[in-house]
């Protein structure tokens, strides 16, 4: 086995032990990029050769002399590429911001670098982090590893597809809708979003801020709780990131016995528009559940099946108010030849944006205009107040809930991108527990008749990220552990 192919946790092992260098990682890891990104284009920037392995040799330095070093040392690190980071071009997959870098980190980044993690480069996503598919992006289409005509989800495909083709041993994404589980299960992988205010949005190119977040991804359980441990926590410099405390949730995550767990599956999760195969897969994941110890029950949550239009809603009016600051005068691309503002706005907001931007700047304009912010934004909120309300209500009964992460498995590119409405049912299942801010992680679960990678999705309640991650871990371990990556 390559060094690029290996868990966080083996990877991790190894180089505790001094069986493997922080160089010989990152060497591996980079070379699997130039052998595979042309057909995946999973990166939209691939830091410098010599940058990355100067970088890794000065944490094999530090272990060296025998200094401690963070979790994360040494650890090669995809960045999604709306997530600020200092002296690296990023664009939020936008042509308005083509050519933008950096004079700062953001506060999850700074942390990633403090825990001794080798940023590879910045992944490809959905303009703006606005899609379910990746085929929003103003620069190129990424592929999914596992069949290279589907999509590999959105709006973090980039990363999800990086760590399936190991091009990364970790990545950071954000999930604002789901575009951290959806890309994870599309692509077989580990992807978790936190608590609403667990991790500092700081540096985070805003879409919608009450529910944009940063989340975590890799190829095992145990990697997404190294990360979260290290980017989580309170910072000033974000008014909405919690001072609730941290644990360790690497350290906490046991394998094995879930006795004295409760657990419920979904009911309306399981209805019109779910595959087959995807049902199968699930429900067999909620038997194994049992088989750990769980408790398992039918929990009801009427209101979820609101939650795709009133997360289109809240999501598209917070959009249009964040996104009127591209105006082709502070900064970003300017369009030429206006003669005079109004046209410079027109045209650099027309040249600069994708169509499906446009669209959800408009839809968001006339949700929050006179006469119909009532009628449209208000009664959305008031929806994910009882989503919310949904969500409490079980969790008074069971320690997490549970579900499939997406009614399909990975479809094909150009499948739905002339669909709106189809596209936006990708997300049926994630929006949820966005809407409510709670915890969320997917992980894979099977594959369907094609070979494709179905995920589980385990939510638990607010700041209760320690049992989402034992229940992930238990079932991970309990299936066999990490898929294997696919063949390129």
């Amino acid at each position: 086995m390559r060094p690029c192919e290996l868990t966080f946790l083996k990877a991790k092992r190894l180089m505790d032990e001094g069986a493997l260098s922080a160089r010989e990682l990152a060497t591996s890891v980079l070379d699997r990029i130039e052998a595979v990104e042309e057909g995946l284009g999973a990166y939209i920037y691939v830091r410098p050769r010599e940058h990355v392995l100067a970088e890794a040799a000065e944490v094999d330095e530090v272990r060296r002399r025998g200094e401690s070093v963070g979790v994360l040392a040494g650890m090669p690190v995809a960045v999604k590429d709306n997530i600020v980071t200092r002296g690296v071009p990023t664009t939020a997959g936008s042509r308005i911001l083509e050519g933008y870098v950096p004079p700062y980190d953001a506060t999850a980044v700074a942390r990633l670098k403090a825990a001794g993690a080798v940023i590879v480069g910045k992944t490809n996503l959905d303009e703006f982090g606005m899609g379910s598919s990746n085929e929003n992006s103003a620069f190129h289409v990424t592929r999914n590893p596992w069949d290279q005509n589907r999509v590999p989800g959105g709006s973090s495909g980039g990363s999800a597809a990086a760590l399936a083709a190991c091009e990364a041993l970790l990545a950071i994404g954000t999930d604002t809708g789901g575009s951290v589980r959806q890309p994870a299960g599309f692509c077989g992988i580990v992807g978790a979003k936190p608590t609403y205010g667990r991790v500092s949005r700081y540096g985070l190119v805003a879409f919608a801020s009450s529910l944009d977040q940063i989340g975590v991804m890799a190829r095992d359980v145990a990697g997404t709780a190294a990360l979260l441990t290290v980017v989580a926590g309170r910072d000033p410099r974000d008014a909405t990131s919690a001072s609730e405390p941290v644990p360790d949730y690497l350290a906490d995550i046991t394998e094995g016995d879930l006795s004295g767990v409760s657990v419920g599956f979904v009911e309306e999760f399981f209805t019109e528009g779910l595959e087959p195969a995807v049902r199968d897969r699930v429900r067999a994941a909620v038997d194994l559940l049992s088989d750990l110890g769980a408790s398992v029950e039918a929990v009801s949550m009427p209101h979820v099946r609101y939650g795709v239009p009133a997360y289109y809603l809240v999501a598209d009016a917070e959009a249009s108010s964040n996104l009127a600051r591209y105006d082709g005068v502070r900064f970003g691309f300017r369009a030429s030849g206006a003669a005079d503002v109004r046209s410079l706005y027109e045209r650099t907001r027309s040249e600069g944006f994708g169509p499906e931007v446009k669209r959800r700047i408009m839809l968001g304009t006339h949700a929050l205009s006179a006469g119909y912010y009532d009628q449209y934004y208000l009664k959305a909120q008031r929806v994910r107040n009882l989503i919310a309300r949904d969500f409490e209500r079980a969790f008074r009964e069971v320690d997490a809930v549970v579900g499939p992460t997406s009614p399909t498995t990975a479809f094909k590119l150009g499948e739905r991108i002339d669909d709106p409405l189809a596209m936006y049912l990708s997300d049926v299942f994630t929006v949820p527990a966005s809407l409510a801010g709670i915890p969320a992680i997917s992980v894979p679960c099977g594959t369907d008749d094609r070979g494709l990678p179905v995920g589980l999705q385990i939510m638990a309640g607010r700041f209760q990220e320690a049992v989402m991650f034992k229940i992930a871990r238990a079932f991970e371990e309990a299936s066999g552990g990490p898929p294997d990556p696919p063949i390129l």
